[in-house]
């Protein structure tokens, strides 16, 4: 999907999350294709090394607590001050914290929502008043774990069901000028298995369940969610396609 025409090229487009693993994939990919992207993550060191690719992209960086208050209208504000306007916004930054119902805290929760809705939500508005005016595009990188009974991880998959809804809901709201549309990944290889909130043991037996119950037999690479992000900001490759919500998983849903 990453090769269909060259829509991207000069569109200004944020990337959360975009110092590791999916959200890293999706600023790389944007860039070899001519895109300006506004790269905001927690560490900025992390975003560093992030460079206008081959295709003429540009890049600048914003070191930010996207669930912080406030966040996301400097996020708009940084880009549109670098770029002029917003063309896309990418959702990607995400929170997994998995736990039997009983052990789950409502710490984790309220984290859950925070990163994982309410962050999405606040950027889509504070940048509206741009997608709005340039016919724009909202992709949100939600997860298999929105559709499917996950037991172990029920406060993640209410989170990313949340999302689900919220795209499916705002991509009616914002017709015709703004497309939203979503990617749900099953497991892809990223940092993320690190950060669950498991110990060693509880880790490995979480992933070798996620790849029994993959027909494709392996882990998904953060570059095939990245085209397929891409492919939905694409103006030229799906200007008619809004609401829709795409796994990308391996089969994991099929």
């Amino acid at each position: 999907m990453a090769e269909h025409g060259d829509g991207l090229a000069g569109r200004a487009v944020i990337v959360t999350g975009a110092g590791t693993g999916m959200g890293r994939a999706v600023a790389e990919l944007l860039l070899e294709r001519g895109a300006r992207v506004v790269a905001v993550g927690r560490r900025e060191d992390a975003l560093r090394g992030l460079a206008a690719g081959p295709g003429g992209g540009r890049v600048e960086v914003v070191a930010a607590d996207i669930t912080r208050p406030g966040a996301a209208e400097e996020v708009v504000a940084a880009a549109t001050a670098r770029f002029g306007t917003v063309h896309g916004l990418v959702n990607n930054a995400g929170l997994a914290r998995f736990a039997p119902l009983e052990e789950a805290s409502d710490d984790d929760f309220e984290q859950l929502l925070a990163v994982n809705v309410r962050a999405p939500a606040a950027l889509i508005r504070a940048a509206l008043p741009h997608l709005r005016e340039e016919r724009g595009a909202v992709v949100n990188v939600s997860s298999v774990g929105g559709v499917l009974a996950m037991p172990g991880r029920s406060f993640y998959g209410a989170g990313k069901a949340a999302l689900n809804s919220l795209t499916r809901s705002l991509a009616r709201e914002l017709a015709p000028e703004v497309r939203v549309n979503a990617v749900l990944p099953g497991p892809v290889s990223t940092p993320m298995w690190d950060d669950m909130g498991l110990d060693a043991a509880g880790t490995d037996a979480l992933l070798a369940g996620l790849l029994a119950a993959t027909p494709m037999g392996r882990f998904g690479r953060p570059g095939e969610v990245a085209g397929w992000v891409c492919g939905l900001l694409d103006p030229h490759f799906s200007g008619w396609i809004t609401g829709a919500l795409i796994p990308v998983d391996g089969g994991r849903t099929s």
